[in-house]
């Protein structure tokens, strides 16, 4: 049996990066700030998430920096070859399948307004 499940609330760091493909996909980075429950967490931990599809879409439209979100989804591993040493690389990216947009009330309010839903 697997289990490859992450579950994370936090802040978004930056604005979406959204790609459009010539195939119709849609895909949109962001970076997420989470704090630690811990009395020593002063800096928080970055985490980079990918969306894909309507996800991505919703990201793109909702969210700004300093967005509040929870997110599910799967960790994955992007890798390459360093192109000046050509030793391996990876980095960890979080595979988005749920985004929930958290927040203040009035800001849920104003969405609904706009006729967006807050569970993605």
């Amino acid at each position: 049996m697997s289990i490859n499940v992450v579950t994370l609330v936090g802040r978004v760091g930056g604005e979406p990066d959204m790609k459009y493909f010539e195939s119709g996909s849609v895909k949109c980075r962001l970076t997420l700030a989470v704090r630690r429950r811990s009395r020593n967490a002063e800096e928080p931990d970055w985490f980079n998430l990918e969306l894909w599809g309507k996800t991505a879409e919703v990201a793109g439209n909702y969210v700004k920096k300093g967005t509040l979100i929870g997110i599910k989804g799967s960790l994955k591993f992007d890798t390459w070859k360093d192109r000046n040493t050509g030793a391996d690389r990876s980095s960890p990216i979080i595979l988005v399948d749920q985004l929930d947009l958290l927040g203040s009330k009035r800001d849920a309010e104003a969405a609904m307004m706009d006729g967006s839903p807050d569970h993605f």
